[in-house]
């Protein structure tokens, strides 16, 4: 059924070459918002200058056309952005949502998440070195598009940084920031990122206190793929960039890897048709309900990292 409200979007970091699981992300985001009658954004995650690859957003802009990945309006990169954050730290920390914290990562070495020392305030003589996000204890819950209802209590959770203590502003700040400004309504994405959604959420309902009531996005996750030992197929794992060249069959893997049907309508596109021609049929194609939610182990994709 087609909703012209719906907004999804794909969300990259440029810290090197668009790799087959970015690609999974990008494919499918695309498809479950434009199956819906909707739009499709991008936006470019550029907020930790010492792990980005110079060139590589513009490379993966190129890529995702060379794949027939076109998006809606225009590219929103969050390194411009830095003055939307600061605002949003500042009403955190006005209503007592957001809190200065003085300790390393050695401070709670060996406990599952940070403890929170720093709540009740700084310690004497200690300095502040970035912010943290003040928790609320609620219990956060979703209906996940292909998993079903999850839920986490944040009381289990740690408190996050807001503001890094290299000065940088963090992941869980600026996507949240930038999902309210941009209206997105879906945010599919790889289940690496599970974990971060009930965080998202809290923040989210935070600022929903400062700055009205916006409805969270409904959120998809999924499957993650790896090396045959188990890894994510990531920067550090090698991950091999996906080659233009090789669109179609790399359209047609990771259909097959996100559970959808090849009719033969499919098979002839893939054989025949543009990369843009293959995607449209895509959209029309899209099954929500198949994608499936485990781990696929890929041979060739990767290779591991060291211990």
């Amino acid at each position: 059924m087609a909703d012209r409200g719906a907004v999804g979007r794909f969300a990259p970091s440029p810290t090197g070459r668009l790799h087959l699981g970015s690609l999974l992300a990008a494919v499918a985001s695309r498809c479950q918002a434009l199956h819906r009658g909707g739009r499709w954004l991008v936006r470019m995650e550029d907020l930790d200058p010492p792990r980005e690859v110079p060139g590589a957003a513009d490379d993966i802009l190129r890529t995702l056309e060379g794949f027939g990945l076109h998006w809606d309006g225009e590219v929103v990169f969050q390194s411009q952005r830095h003055g939307a954050y600061r605002e949003a730290l500042d009403e955190l920390s006005s209503g007592g949502q957001a809190y200065p914290c003085g300790c390393s990562r050695k401070d709670w070495l060996g406990q599952p998440h940070y403890p929170g020392t720093c709540r009740s305030g700084l310690a004497l003589g200690m300095a502040a070195r970035m912010q943290r996000h003040r928790l609320s204890g609620r219990r956060r819950e979703w209906t996940d598009v292909y998993r079903g209802h999850l839920a986490y209590e944040t009381a289990q959770l740690g408190d996050f940084p807001l503001l890094r203590a290299d000065g940088h502003w963090a992941y869980q700040l600026a996507v949240v920031v930038d999902d309210r400004m941009q209206g997105v309504t879906e945010v599919i994405r790889g289940g690496d990122l599970l974990d971060s959604t009930p965080l998202q959420l809290d923040l989210w309902a935070a600022l929903n206190e400062g700055r009205g009531v916006q409805p969270t996005p409904q959120y998809g996750h999924l499957p993650i793929l790896q090396t045959l030992s188990g890894q994510k197929l990531s920067k550090q794992t090698l991950a091999r960039p996906v080659d233009v060249a090789e669109a179609a069959s790399l359209i047609d893997l990771v259909w097959g890897l996100l559970g959808q049907q090849r009719t033969d309508e499919w098979r002839s596109a893939i054989v025949g048709a543009t990369p843009s021609e293959i995607m449209g049929l895509a959209v029309d194609l899209w099954d929500e309900s198949v994608v499936p939610t485990e781990p696929v182990q890929l041979q060739g994709w990767g290779q591991d990292s060291p211990p």
